[in-house]
């Protein structure tokens, strides 16, 4: 299954070191095969989002996602890949870039033809072959349209839960100064975690590893400032974790404040499963060993 990290640090940069795939070793060991790209995407102190990805076919260049990478930013998203759909390069590696925007998804939808009628002239703001960056897409032109990123992101989460084949729509998307993430359905978990200065004990630097190893981020500032942090899973043994639940959209804004709404009640009306995917995307949502 795609791992997605988020991270938000409030109004000033954040300072933040981070491994993208912390144990390759471990991870090629697996039974399910290995990772297929890895990406971290940020903004500079000017607001000009920059990206940092790398395609990973059969662990040819896994020392990229290993290496450390120090960056500044208020916000941050991470993602690690394992393909569905869209061959193993570049092009279709996470997080994606539209308009000044950076978005990462974890999750399946099917019926692209329709997809791409949809998006109409939209279809421009593609580059590569996923469903993930032709959803993207759509939340895009429905943000221009409706001049709203959240409005934009539920006439779009909407529109494909009502008309597509969906597994999951899972994603976190970072502006400048803002962080989206949307749970849906129920396939696939995402946690929050409103950080406190130091954490749960007071004054300790920020220390977040997946379980598997495969997104670790450090950082020393946020010993002494809040946070808010959206995951896969959760990363550390701190008690505010908790699950979003299915249909939820978190908004951070610049002041860390956070609003959880639920537009998406309903299930989608063309729910897949595991069963329903071809072997090669089966195993890219399944859990890992």
């Amino acid at each position: 299954m795609c791992r997605l990290f988020g991270m938000s640090g409030g109004r000033e940069p954040v300072k933040a070191t981070f491994w993208l795939l912390e144990a390759p070793d471990s991870l090629a060991l697996q039974s399910r095969r290995e990772p297929d790209g890895t990406g971290l995407g940020a903004f500079t102190a000017a607001g000009e989002p920059v990206v940092f990805k790398q395609p990973l076919a059969a662990f040819e260049d896994h020392e990229f996602a290993s290496e450390a990478r120090e960056v500044s930013s208020r916000n941050f998203v991470a993602h690690v890949r394992y393909a569905s759909n869209g061959a193993v390069n570049l092009r279709n590696t996470h997080p994606f870039e539209q308009h000044g925007r950076l978005f990462a998804h974890n999750g399946v939808i099917g019926a692209l033809d329709q997809l791409e009628h949809e998006l109409g002239d939209a279809r421009s703001l593609v580059g590569g072959d996923t469903d993930s960056e032709r959803f993207f897409a759509l939340i895009t032109r429905e943000i221009e349209r409706t001049r709203e990123i959240g409005a934009g992101i539920v006439s779009a989460a909407t529109w494909v839960a009502d008309h597509l084949p969906v597994l999951s729509l899972n994603f976190i998307l970072i502006t400048g100064s803002q962080l989206w993430a949307l749970r849906y359905p129920d396939m696939h978990e995402l946690h929050l975690l409103e950080r406190e200065p130091g954490g749960p004990s007071g004054g300790r630097h920020l220390e977040h590893a997946s379980a598997r190893g495969s997104i670790r981020v450090r950082s020393g500032q946020l010993a002494d400032r809040p946070a808010v942090v959206v995951a896969t899973e959760r990363m550390d043994e701190d008690a505010g974790w908790r699950s979003m639940q299915s249909g939820e959209l978190l908004h951070v804004d610049a002041d860390l404040r956070v609003q959880i709404t639920r537009p998406l009640v309903r299930p989608p009306a063309y729910p897949l499963s595991l069963s329903d995917l071809d072997p090669k995307a089966a195993a890219s949502q399944g859990a890992p060993a």
